[in-house]
């Protein structure tokens, strides 16, 4: 097979660029490596690509191994738009299919190929699926950071696979090569989407494995629905940006009947885990979710009241991108006289941010780890952009 393809040539575009944020890094070139051979023995539609940050695993399982027909799937809408481009740059488009974390993904896959996630629900999904789906003779590639791994990983897979070794590290990176599915396993199915009951919010709260807090209900989310009775009264459109698991939306649909609430995220599991946990809570009619990269496909100007809890983090890295990110996109978004009310580390001190992007922003709560706002659209013209 062919050894030339110029991984420089890829970009993270449209995900956020800086110096510590990286297309291409020594785990997707380790994993392209260890996993060659099998890649280039497998029939055509029987590759299977997971967690592919920008593509360099996609476009490099084809380029240099010759794979036809690649099944992708990519947690983040941001990954699958720069898979999209990249291979549009590299000639490559229209050579593989962006499918969800079902078993469609992995329905007689001979070889799996993906970064390892950094949560142990989402590497178990992933393996529970893999082993009820894929073909019984099936290759496993993991890739990570040195750093970032731990023994659990290794049980994790284990609890779905009789065999999982490691390679020898390279640049700082290793991968875990899994084979064997344990014959009870097959075609069973998965845990996934968890659920839990939560008495002092009765709210259920469902997650997909890769889900930010599973079914927990993190503390900032918990001090920012302390204030949903002094939220825009007269709302009458709803958005909870970047809703994970679907939290806020639930919480803020069940405490006002007459109001059409909008769970968004760039994250697959998380539209999915809001979907479920609107269901479980009969909350379907009132709470619809999308997949969507800052709210980019909703009009300006076009909805009343925007809740949000932020990411601070980037992958692995901190970096205050994302949440500008949104911040920016609920000022277009937000009609005038509308609120966005956000939780935060106090540390983080976004309020200057805040009042730049979206307008006059106040402090309405705080307590020993976070700060609640409210930022109210300005009336005239449109907010400033924000240049992270």
């Amino acid at each position: 097979m062919s050894n030339a393809f110029d991984f420089k040539a890829l970009r993270r575009f449209p995900d956020l660029e800086a110096d510590n944020l990286v297309a291409v890094d020594a785990t997707d070139r380790l994993v392209l490596a260890e996993a060659g051979p099998a890649i280039e023995a497998a029939p055509a539609g029987c590759v299977v690509v997971v967690g592919d940050r920008y593509g360099a695993m996609t476009l490099g399982a084809i380029a240099l191994h010759g794979a036809q027909d690649v099944r992708v799937h990519q947690d983040p809408i941001t990954g699958e738009q720069a898979l999209a481009h990249n291979a549009i740059r590299v000639e490559m488009a229209g050579r593989f299919r962006h499918l969800p974390m079902t078993s469609e993904l992995f329905t007689g896959a001979t070889v799996i190929i993906g970064q390892l996630p950094k949560g142990l629900d989402a590497l178990r999904e992933i393996a529970q699926l893999a082993a009820a789906q894929a073909d019984a003779d099936v290759k496993v590639f993991l890739g990570g950071r040195v750093k970032h791994m731990t023994r659990s990983m290794n049980d994790t897979l284990g609890d779905r696979f009789a065999s999982v070794t490691a390679s020898l590290a390279q640049q700082k990176s290793r991968v875990l090569m899994v084979s064997d599915p344990l014959p009870e396993f097959r075609a069973g199915p998965t845990d996934y989407p968890l659920r839990q009951h939560h008495a002092d919010l009765n709210l259920w709260v469902c997650a997909h494995g890769a889900a930010f807090a599973g079914t927990k209900v993190d503390v900032g989310t918990r001090f920012l629905l302390e204030f949903l009775d002094r939220m825009n009264p007269t709302a009458a459109s709803a958005v909870d940006l970047g809703c994970g698991t679907g939290v806020i939306a639930a919480a803020l649909a069940r405490a006002r009947p007459m109001l059409n609430v909008l769970a968004t995220d760039q994250s697959a599991a998380a539209v999915a885990s809001a979907a479920a946990t609107a269901a479980a809570n009969e909350l379907i009619a009132q709470v619809w979710v999308l997949r969507d990269d800052a709210m980019s496909t909703l009009p300006d100007a076009s909805v009343d009241l925007i809740l949000c809890n932020p990411p601070f983090h980037l992958g692995t890295s901190v970096h205050a991108g994302a949440a500008l990110k949104l911040f920016d996109a609920a000022g277009r978004v937000l009609v005038p006289g509308g609120e966005l009310w956000t939780v935060f580390n106090f540390h983080l001190a976004y309020d200057g941010q805040l009042n730049r992007a979206v307008g006059p922003t106040r402090v309405v709560g705080r307590n020993a780890k976070f700060t609640v706002t409210v930022s109210t659209r300005r009336d005239n013209g449109p907010a400033q952009p924000l240049v992270v």
